[in-house]
């Protein structure tokens, strides 16, 4: 007979994806994991295998659930540059204030640690969607003529997607959303018409 689960691995995955975000795949152990959901080292393991695995499943749940969705109403705002720092002034405002403020974004942290090899196709879609969420920005902004002349958008999109990442790691070091806010707003202007 097939062993019968008795826990809510949507919910100890959401547990763990907290832990990692927080202390990052090097601080956390697995013993931290045990503390975390209260599970045994075999519940854990038979559910999602070992700490990699985990950690891969942990980074795919903050993708899916909390990146995914700020990308899309990027892409999907249409006001263009408006849009562009609107997104910004969310992210700051999640960055800086509220329950996780000074905890970085778990895929910035990610990129800033040595991840397990195989986390690094996810970071990778994860940049490559932040970037294509700003790139469809950019486009808008260019239509409604409101870049400056020579503006590259896939350029500028990716100029964002690294200021975004500066946003999130900043912010867990420290910086005052006052400061983040000027490098975001000296970006924009430099991109404006």
């Amino acid at each position: 007979m097939a062993d019968v689960k008795h826990f809510d691995e949507a919910a100890a995955l959401a547990s763990v994806e907290l832990l990692f975000w927080r202390r990052g795949v090097a601080g956390t152990g697995i013993q931290d994991v045990v503390a975390a959901t209260g599970l045994s080292r075999s519940s854990l393991y038979n559910a999602f295998g070992g700490k990699d695995e985990l950690y891969l499943a942990a980074v795919r749940r903050y993708l899916d659930h909390r990146s995914r969705p700020m990308f899309d109403r990027l892409a999907t705002d249409r006001r263009g540059l408006p849009g562009v720092a609107a997104f910004f002034d969310r992210l700051l405002r999640l960055r800086c204030a509220g329950e996780f403020a000074g905890w970085g974004c778990l895929v910035s942290n990610a990129n800033a640690d040595n991840p397990p090899p195989a986390a690094r196709p996810l970071l990778a879609e994860h940049h490559a969607a932040l970037r294509d969420a700003f790139a469809a920005a950019l486009k808008d902004s260019q239509v409604k003529q409101q870049l400056r002349d020579g503006v590259e958008v896939d350029d500028a999109a990716e100029l964002l997607t690294l200021l975004a990442y500066a946003v999130n790691l900043r912010s867990r070091s420290g910086a005052t959303r006052a400061q983040l806010k000027a490098a975001v707003n000296a970006a924009l202007a430099g991109l404006a018409r």
